[in-house]
């Protein structure tokens, strides 16, 4: 099997854990576990002096891949809410819901897939519905009251053939195992989220 290396060093600069190659991060392989410092010939040296723009950087980085985004994408994301500033009454929690309730996350927070690429591509792939209609876009905005499912001619394919973990599945979606689907109860939570970057400083990145 082919390792993607290039994920793995993602973390390890970040530092934590971001989930990014699925199973393999819960495993003893996870390369947080055996080289839990950053990549290169100098990795294992203690950084000290960061710039306050480094540290802002640095949770930018942490939060975009914790959410597999492009750059723009993660951006477009901060810079809608930036102009919202005063008309929102928490912009850190505007900004989870934002992210939270994007398809690809709804799918792997359900646990359809093992990892937010994984999610990515089976939703491009279309085998999924919300309301009843195909829906191939990762970046589609569900909303209270939306109804997530396996595509019927997606159902009997190996990777639906593992039972989901209910207990695992967030509280703000609500998941029949019998229909296979979810449905999203209300809006998510910033502390359920457990994200791994400081939002405050993402925002004072964005508004150098």
């Amino acid at each position: 099997m082919v390792v993607d290396k290039s994920k793995c060093k993602i973390c390890r600069r970040a530092g934590t854990k971001l989930f990014l190659r699925g199973d393999r991060c819960l495993s003893a392989k996870c390369a947080m576990v055996k080289r839990p410092y950053s990549p290169g010939v100098k990795a294992k040296k203690v950084r000290k002096n960061v710039s306050e723009y480094g540290k802002e950087l640095a949770e930018k980085q942490k939060l975009k891949n914790w959410y597999y985004l492009s750059e723009k994408q993660f951006g477009n994301y901060v810079k809608d809410i930036l102009q919202k500033r005063g008309k929102v009454e928490d912009m850190s929690l505007a900004l989870i819901k934002k992210l939270e309730h994007r398809l690809d996350n709804v799918i792997f927070r359900i646990g359809f897939a093992s990892s937010r690429a994984s999610a990515r591509q089976m939703v491009t792939h279309g085998h999924f519905w919300v309301n009843g209609k195909r829906v191939d876009i990762p970046s589609y905005e569900t909303r209270k009251g939306d109804k997530v499912s396996i595509r019927p001619g997606s159902t009997k394919k190996a990777i639906f053939k593992e039972n989901i973990k209910e207990d695992e599945v967030p509280s703000w979606i609500k998941y029949d195992s019998v229909k296979k689907e979810a449905e999203i109860i209300r809006d998510a939570f910033l502390e359920e989220s457990a994200i791994p970057a400081e939002i405050a400083s993402i925002f004072e990145f964005y508004s150098r």
